[in-house]
């Protein structure tokens, strides 16, 4: 997948419709630690302010803040999908959701990059922690793994 990468997205019943300019492409995709990144579980990856162009339904979309309000969340009004938030660390950077991009599923990334949001810079003062990664191993390859007995 090229550095920068033009991607078309949508929410899940499509009354959002978008194409987004992934800054560095997939390299930059990772999921967080903070209360809100826990429960919502998107994997995402980065687009400079101005990057994202709606083609349909941007008056759809509807926001949600919290904590220092800084991070600004959008979701589809009709469906509830989260396509994108502008990140409270850089605030010229969109964080877009994979699973909105045509094509792509979080699944599609074996290894995640988990930051420590709980943590975060602009509170610490500290630099971004990574604080693990996420694995996503498909069954077939567990299979083929296993011994022929079937254990693993």
């Amino acid at each position: 997948m090229n550095d920068t990468t033009v991607r078309a997205g949508q929410c899940h019943c499509g009354a959002v419709r978008f194409e987004v300019t992934l800054s560095d492409g997939f390299k930059s995709i990772r999921r967080c630690t903070c209360s809100y990144c826990r429960m919502r579980g998107a994997v995402v990856a980065m687009a400079e302010m101005g990057g994202i162009r709606f083609l349909k339904g941007e008056d759809t979309l509807t926001t949600y803040r919290f904590h220092t309000g800084s991070a600004q969340h959008f979701f589809c009004s009709v469906c509830g999908i989260y396509t994108h938030h502008q990140r409270r660390s850089d605030t010229s950077l969109y964080a877009v959701n994979v699973a909105c991009l045509d094509g792509i599923s979080p699944f599609d990334f074996h290894e995640v990059p988990v930051m420590d949001g709980v943590n975060h810079t602009n509170d610490t003062g500290k630099p971004t922690r990574r604080a693990g990664t996420l694995r996503f191993i498909p069954a077939d390859d567990i299979s083929r793994r296993s011994k022929p007995d079937g254990s693993a």
